[in-house]
């Protein structure tokens, strides 16, 4: 703030505004110790620099708030204690007028947060404590518990995992205080999915590694190599920097309102007690459950040993796990960091030089073998090319102009579809379902999936790429897989590695509870069940179940597999498959058994009401729900699923559909969600359907209870694998094979009886309504 007219001598001087000022001045603005009041009844004593509040000093405001410490340039800007007008008191680090850095907030109820803030938002590492004896220290993001962290209520239950905007999301260890354990996983508060349940006395995996990595002890408590309390004097001697880094490394730029609405005392005072799910089970077993929206739909009885513990993982759509390869095994550690980093500069140099040419009908060169675009990617750049950080590699495009239409024709924006592949965020590499030895890549948002090509692959994609281009054209609604693009990148040491980017087809905002790899072969098509992870894809004679659609959604079903199992017939392919998702829904029958809706048993929803929402909240009606379609209504996500009609249902007047689906009774109690989530229903993309459970006679005597014989599911499909002929080496596998078991059982065999059996089997998994 500067003055115009000031005593040199520093005698106190009025303004006609109502406003005085007295103390030092130079020339004919404030410097040095001075004290301004404003006429709204503000005042600020301390340090003044050329006319600007700077230096230390107290700012009392006429609201009741004050301020004492560090300002710059007329900006709270350093180290210094605010007191609000309802006495809440923050004392820590400040930029620009906001928290940021190093703090420690007492709320005016009492409750406690110590650690890092970030524009205003707690974020990074810190600890919240509530007045009823409750405390979480972890990870937070804008103003929410995020990340990794630790949770301790008042009654000694522990929770040990992953957040999500203040609710449990991803995988975790509930520790209860009578000693029992539930390794699993949840999502938005509930859990969700599988996981093991230790009694009380069970011998069950130790904590205290993940508590080490986590830099928390086994019984919640901060290991830090300094106190985390916070002292202004202490803070006083540190940079800026040092206290930034102290507790967060890493932060975000956004942020939000400092009191976050997570953290209230009617939340805190709500988070009751968590149930023992074991308190009279003594015996030294472990039940391994399965949960879907906090239901618990299945559970079998294990034997209690630490190597069925499940470890902890942050949350995420598809498995990061690697596993074994037979193929491009020395793409690891360093050079498959290379590998990703080169794929993202060749797509990005693909898109950015085929994207301006002016659109046209694809022609018959377009197909040949001189559609071709190289480029070499030296470390150093060229005119070309930018300089990166990986080696040099050179790079092939195949068939640029067919494939930029095709993007086109999937409707893909160039720019979306390079900023998900190319972005910042960077791949993700996943685990191979099958037996090809091929490495997958994940984009960050889940949209497009990358995988590694054998050469006989390359080969057989770009022969049928014009048949294929034409098919996929002329079929908006077709299930065979989606390919955006296909390249090669050759390494300085002459290795070849071939890529194609193709559709997610489980890019979805609902958790994928099953995933199927079907094929209608029966031999050798079954999963060991100690391999049976929540993320593992299952096959053919793992599945017990058989999906009752819509009178018209299966006939649309089926009408688009004829045309696509002959279109692969025709191209002598076999080896294909149903990629086969299943989201699951709370069973309808549980109004009676679910928790009323002001019940918080085992913080199913932590610190996550907002302030004055009311706890009068009714239970949604259970099930699917398809109604008219309506464009605006539903999600408009760019995605992998754009392309493709709305589908018709019978149960509606033969009227394009939307699915509604409500949530249960705990997701609602969250908040984070509305009530019901409403869906574009495509072929393939959240086809809803009854999965009714299969007895098996032969396994009577099982560990294992079904506690439900009919769910409601959301289904997502696809045909994938569609790369393997049936040539010569194929022919002698089918002959071998055929001498040692049932032809009709084996996957290999000629492309007409394949595709035959195939249609079959599907016909007995999505059978017709008698």
């Amino acid at each position: 703030m500067f003055f115009s007219i000031l005593n040199p001598l520093g005698e106190r001087r009025e303004f006609s505004n109502g406003d005085f000022y007295s103390g030092e001045v130079k020339g004919l603005l404030p410097h040095g110790k001075g004290m301004y009041s404003w006429s709204d009844g503000t005042i600020y004593e301390g340090d003044w620099d050329q006319g600007k509040i700077s230096g230390k000093g107290k700012l009392i405001w006429s609201s009741g708030a004050k301020y004492e410490g560090d300002f710059s340039g007329g900006y709270l800007h350093g180290i210094g204690t605010m007191t609000s007008p309802d006495q809440s008191v923050y004392s820590g680090a400040w930029r620009m007028n906001v928290r940021h850095g190093l703090g420690r907030k007492e709320y005016c109820n009492s409750d406690l947060y110590d650690g890092s803030w970030r524009e205003g938002s707690q974020e990074g590492r810190g600890s919240y404590s509530w007045t009823n004896g409750n405390r979480y220290i972890g990870s937070w993001k804008k103003g929410g518990m995020c990340g990794r962290g630790v949770m301790r209520w008042g009654n000694g239950d522990l929770f040990d995992g992953f957040w999500l905007n203040g609710c449990r999301h991803g995988s975790g260890v509930y520790k209860f205080a009578d000693g029992s354990l539930y390794f699993g996983t949840w999502s938005r508060g509930v859990k969700d999915g599988k996981g093991i349940y230790y009694p009380a006395g069970s011998k069950h995996p130790s904590l205290k590694k993940w508590c080490r990595s986590l830099e928390y002890d086994d019984t919640g408590k901060f290991v830090l190599s300094r106190s985390s309390s916070i002292d202004v004097d202490e803070l006083r001697s540190l940079s800026l920097s040092a206290v930034n880094r102290s507790l967060s490394m890493r932060t975000s730029t956004s942020g939000m309102s400092d009191h976050p609405r997570e953290l209230t005392s009617k939340s805190a005072r709500s988070l009751g007690s968590g149930q023992s799910e074991g308190q009279d089970k003594k015996n030294r077993v472990a039940y391994e459950r399965e949960y879907m929206q906090g239901v618990l739909i299945r559970e079998s009885v294990v034997t209690s040993s630490v190597d069925r513990s499940l470890k902890i993982r942050p949350p995420s759509t598809l498995s990061k796990q690697v596993s074994a390869r037979t193929f491009l095994t020395f793409l690891t550690g360093e050079h498959n960091y290379h590998l990703m980093l080169n794929l993202q500069l060749g797509i990005r140099y693909t898109v950015g030089k085929i994207t301006p040419v002016p659109r046209r009908d694809v022609r018959a060169s377009d197909f040949g073998k001189k559609a071709r675009t190289v480029m070499f990617f030296p470390k150093d750049g060229s005119n070309f090319t930018p300089p990166h950080k990986s080696i040099d590699f050179s790079w092939k495009d195949y068939c640029p102009m067919v494939f930029r239409n095709l993007r086109e024709m999937f409707k893909l924006d160039a720019a979306e579809y390079m900023m998900s592949i190319c972005g910042d965020d960077g791949l993700t590499e996943i685990c191979s379902p099958g037996k090809s030895g091929s490495i997958f890549y994940l984009s960050h948002d889940d949209r497009f999936v990358i995988k590694t090509l054998k050469k006989s692959e390359l080969k057989v994609l770009l022969r049928m790429l014009p048949r294929y281009y034409k098919h996929v054209g002329d079929h908006e609604n077709t299930l065979i897989t989606k390919f955006f693009g296909v390249h090669r990148i050759t390494l300085k040491w002459g290795k070849k590695v071939r890529f194609v980017v193709m559709g997610n087809m489980f890019c979805t905002e609902l958790k994928i509870h099953r995933r199927y790899d079907l094929k209608g072969s029966s031999h050798g098509r079954f999963t060991e069940k100690i391999k049976i992870q929540e993320k593992t894809t299952l096959k053919d004679l793992d599945l017990a179940y058989e999906f009752h659609m819509d009178k018209l959604l299966r006939e649309a079903l089926f009408k688009q597999i004829y045309l696509d199992c002959a279109f692969l017939e025709s191209l002598q392919i076999i080896d294909y498959s149903l990629l086969l998702g299943l989201h699951f829904r709370a069973p309808g029958q549980l109004n009676d058994i679910l928790e009323p809706p002001n019940a918080m048993s085992d913080q199913e929803s932590v610190s996550s009401v907002d302030v004055g929402v009311t706890q009068e909240l009714s239970i949604p009606p259970k099930g699917l729900l398809l109604v008219t379609h309506e464009p605006n209504s539903v999600s408009t996500v760019p995605g992998p699923h754009i392309r493709g009609s709305t589908l018709r249902a019978f149960s509606v007047g033969e009227q394009e559909v939307d699915l509604i689906l409500p949530g249960t009774a705990s997701l609602t109690m969250s908040l984070h969600l509305s009530s019901f989530v409403r869906l574009r229903v495509q072929l393939g993309v959240n086809m809803p359907a009854q999965a009714h459970h299969k007895l098996d006679e032969d396994k009577e005597e099982s560990a294992t209870i079904e506690l439900f014989e009919v769910y409601d599911v959301v289904v997502y499909m696809g045909i994938i694998d569609i790369l393997q002929e049936y040539n010569t080496k194929k022919k002698v596998e089918h002959k071998c094979k055929s001498l040692q078991y049932d032809p009709m059982t084996i996957s290999v065999t000629e492309p007409t009886i394949y595709s035959k059996r195939f249609v079959n089997f599907l016909h007995k998994v999505f059978p017709e309504e008698m």
